[in-house]
């Protein structure tokens, strides 16, 4: 049997909110920076979806089905294709269309829910894998969680929503002298199999391809196959997760990297000890080795691969805690502007821009955040959000008065009446009686 290479790709931009200062609270609730929002969706269209989009459909009609990728696309950066680039869409249906690309479920608002709320996780699960079904017309099987964000928890919560495949990261810590190059199982849910991502392999090409410091660099298919061979010497499927934006955004393409991954499909074709598969056919394919404990959630992100990124300090866990107290008051409402707002508030980048990471992994940070420092990011989302609790408290007064309105207040006023207005009429039957004894003495 064949040896695999599933290749995955996380497609997703945030609303980056505008400038919001502590002076627009209470008066101006529009929150998104549309200009910065529509231009980068824009420059990333531009750079990668279409350019990477058409080489992948060409790759997989050049090899006859043979090549396979498999893609997460979340409700935000969708939303943002509908509104600024809609032939994005139109070129990821293409794909859908060949049968060789896997669609996979996560939140649709690329949010740390499955840390918060199981109810929020469900319903934003939900919202997507609807959205998946409306856009191309296919219903995902497998499951990434935002950021590759896993534990035992997360897996068993994720199981008893109906799948049966799940992505996360290799975690050398969880893993300890295990390869990630097998499938494994939830410890919590058996039947939920493990795909792992080989982070050396898959940041060769996401992090390291244009360095030119790089004591590797260049990198070529025929060297990067002859890695992979290596990695998998005895072991099963190698698992290649990496941003979409890797190509033409992260890694410019004067750096070579879409002729790389031009050649690198046929390079693997033509050795013959690979296949690609997709997610779910990787884990229908091999059976799971062993079952991976994992009490503590993990990530993809940083050195450290676990949540700090979006939940290690101070300032994070208090915006993170605020937003999410407004859930109990929501669900009160039926108010779809509200709903939308508090879920793109839920997008994981505002949480990210906070973080205080200044050595193992601050040029990573630096590089994807748009504020000049993680306070500036907290202030101008607390801002943000003390005005969207305003809003919120104000529907719930505005429920609680209309519910009060409507209520029938004087339904127990009728009992009354009606009993009064028996007792009198027992009494006039009464007094009729003398009169018929006067009138019989007569």
């Amino acid at each position: 049997m064949k040896k695999s290479i599933c290749l995955y790709f996380q497609v997703h931009q945030p609303n980056r909110l505008r400038l919001y200062r502590f002076f627009d609270i209470g008066k101006d609730s529009h929150y998104y920076d549309d200009f910065a929002n529509r231009t980068i969706l824009r420059r990333v269209a531009q750079k990668c979806y279409l350019p990477m989009n058409a080489l992948l459909l060409e790759l997989i009609e050049a090899n006859k089905g043979a090549f396979k990728v498999a893609f997460s696309i979340s409700g935000s950066v969708l939303e943002q294709f509908d509104r600024y680039a809609p032939e994005v869409i139109e070129s990821f249906r293409k794909l859908a269309q060949t049968g060789n690309v896997e669609f996979l479920s996560e939140t649709y608002y690329h949010s740390l829910a499955s840390l918060a709320s199981p109810i929020e996780f469900k319903n934003q699960v939900l919202k997507h894998k609807e959205a998946i079904e409306h856009y191309f017309g296919v219903t995902p099987k497998a499951f990434r969680n935002t950021e590759l964000i896993y534990s035992d928890a997360i897996g068993e919560m994720v199981y008893d929503m109906g799948f049966k495949t799940m992505l996360t990261e290799g975690a050398k810590h969880v893993l300890g002298w295990k390869s990630p190059n097998f499938v494994y199982s939830c410890a919590q849910a058996p039947n939920l199999k493990l795909l792992l991502k080989n982070s050396g392999l898959s940041d060769d090409i996401a992090f390291r391809f244009s360095d030119r410091g790089w004591s590797d660099w260049p990198l070529t298919g025929d060297k990067y196959l002859g890695w992979l061979k290596a990695s998998a010497q005895n072991d099963e499927i190698v698992n290649l997760f990496m941003d979409y934006e890797t190509f033409g955004e992260h890694q410019k393409a004067a750096s070579g990297i879409f002729d790389f991954m031009k050649f690198f499909p046929e390079v693997v074709l033509k050795d013959g000890e690979f296949e690609f598969v997709t997610p779910s056919q990787a884990t229908k394919k091999h059976r799971p080795v062993a079952e991976l404990d994992v009490p503590d959630p993990i990530s993809w992100a940083d050195e450290e691969r676990d949540v700090t990124a979006w939940l290690g300090n101070e300032l994070q866990n208090d915006a993170f805690n605020k937003l999410n107290d407004q859930a109990e008051k929501l669900a009160l409402l039926n108010d779809e502007t509200l709903w939308s707002d508090f879920g793109h508030l839920q997008e994981s980048d505002h949480f990210y821009y906070m973080c205080t990471k200044f050595f193992s992994d601050g040029a990573v940070h630096k590089y994807f955040n748009p504020y000049d420092t993680p306070y500036e990011a907290f202030i101008n989302y607390m801002n943000v959000l003390s005005d969207f609790i305003l809003r919120v408290d104000d529907a719930i007064s505005v429920s609680d008065v209309n519910f009060a309105a409507a209520k029938p207040a004087k339904a127990p006023a009728k009992k009354a009446v009606k009993k009064a207005a028996a007792k009198p009429a027992a009494k006039k039957t009464a007094a009729k009686k003398p009169a018929a004894k006067k009138v019989a003495k007569k």
